[in-house]
């Protein structure tokens, strides 16, 4: 246990039990414009634009830009003129970028299996339903800068019901 963790009262004990998953998971994760993750979205959503993907991401366009030309000229990607909208570009996997995804995607139902290997099937449903409790009444408390489902970028994050930045 860490020094000073048994002093600190119960609501302390939460928050620094939640920064070290946190930290634990951004450790272990593909990160929010990784390679990995962007092939399993490819994966999962098919061909899209840069732009869709750079918000469902929620990073930079330069960010994804560099991303993108890392995987493109690993053979994993390629990008095409849109057939719908021929000012933009769809980005789809290659077959090597497709077999990559897969393996990509079973990877991390692995990692997520071994992360919550502790807990039983009950304990899991309990904590799961804890998390949706705190999740839903902290986005009303102190509100979302997000839609739904998208990523955080620069200028999103969290905010006071007065609309100031936390």
């Amino acid at each position: 246990m860490k020094r000073g963790y048994q002093d600190l009262d119960k609501n302390n004990r939460l928050i620094w039990n939640f920064r070290d998953i946190s930290h634990t998971m951004r450790r272990i994760s593909e990160g929010k414009g990784g390679q990995k993750r962007i092939l399993i979205l490819l994966l999962e959503d098919g061909a899209t634009t840069q732009s869709a993907l750079t918000q469902r991401l929620g990073i930079q366009p330069g960010s994804a830009s560099e991303v993108l030309a890392k995987l493109e000229h690993a053979g994993l990607i390629r990008r095409e003129p849109s057939a719908g909208d021929r000012r933009t570009t769809d980005v789809l996997l290659t077959d090597e970028g497709r077999a990559a995804a897969e393996e990509a995607r079973q990877q991390r139902m692995l990692r997520h299996d071994q992360m919550f290997a502790c807990l039983s099937e009950d304990e899991k449903d309990s904590l799961l339903s804890m998390l949706e409790k705190i999740n839903t009444a902290w986005a009303q408390q102190y509100g979302e800068g997000r839609p739904e489902g998208e990523g955080r970028g620069p200028g999103r994050g969290f905010y006071r019901k007065d609309g100031r930045r936390l």
